[in-house]
């Protein structure tokens, strides 16, 4: 699994749209060094000089300047003209993960609940319109899509994404809905906002969300939030099936009161050490 990108620890209780500039206390060539770093990706492992530039707006000497200065420091080596991250960059992943040490007690739970139901339970939180992969206990193989530590997928059409999301207030979540396009993955996919809000809503009063078939065809989820001591939802945890062994309603029917428990049995671990 990559390294957690990005990910706020504050997720869903931050802000939904991008960041803004600080005035003179904005750091641009930090800004542009992650950028660079940002580049690289499973479709791009390997790029040029060039390729960076392009793909980060930046001149081809300032990528230049900014490659070499992470070759420096050890976070990225080349080949000749391809420029690759190292193992080194994981520091940087998993100086999150470490400084959330709840995954820790997350993950046995996580286990004995992937073991219980028989089917893959993940975690993630909410990283502005997307949800980041923070553990993932994968059973059957019940995706097209690779699924890793770090991973995104957006949040609009992903149980996780929809508990995540229903943390926001109203003004914040019809920004977060506003930056996205609203895809149709797959002829169940709900891309009118107004529908998607109405939904989030339902999940913000009954307190879990199930999304079928709107990701990926053949795949039904199931997610509960994570609390802090103030009970604010810092993460959503799932369960994960497989529509031709299970449909929605049977998932709630099986699936929820084990989720639901062992996502509680996180939040008051959670509560123990925040």
């Amino acid at each position: 699994m990559s390294p957690v990108p990005s990910a706020s620890p504050g997720g869903p209780a931050g802000q939904a749209g991008p960041p803004e500039k600080p005035g003179d206390s904005y750091v641009q060539s930090f800004a542009r060094g992650l950028s660079v770093i940002r580049a690289f990706n499973a479709e791009h492992p390997e790029q040029t000089l060039t390729d960076v530039a392009a793909a980060t707006g930046l001149t081809r000497a300032g990528a230049r300047r900014i490659l070499l200065t992470l070759q420096t420091l050890g976070y990225v080596e080349s080949e000749g003209r391809l420029f690759r991250l190292t193992p080194k960059i994981l520091d940087l992943g998993f100086a999150y993960l470490t400084s959330m040490p709840f995954w820790n007690l997350a993950e046995p739970i996580m286990e004995d609940l992937s073991a219980q139901v028989h089917e893959s339970c993940s975690a993630a939180v909410l990283d502005r319109t997307e949800i980041v992969y923070v553990l993932r206990v994968p059973t059957h193989k019940i995706m097209t899509i690779n699924l890793s530590i770090g991973s995104r997928l957006p949040a609009y059409c992903t149980s996780m994404g929809r508990v995540l999301l229903s943390a926001l207030d109203n003004a914040a979540l019809g920004t977060a809905l506003d930056l996205v396009p609203l895809h149709a993955h797959t002829p169940r996919t709900v891309t009118d906002r107004d529908e998607l809000k109405r939904i989030i809503e339902q999940v913000r009063a009954q307190g879990w969300a199930i999304v079928d078939q709107e990701l990926e065809d053949g795949l039904i989820s199931i997610s509960a939030p994570i609390r802090n001591r103030q009970g604010r939802i810092i993460a959503a945890m799932n369960i994960s099936g497989n529509a031709q062994r299970t449909s929605a309603k049977q998932m709630v029917k099986t699936f929820l009161n084990p989720l639901q428990q062992a996502a509680q049995r996180v939040s008051s671990l959670v509560s123990q050490r925040t």
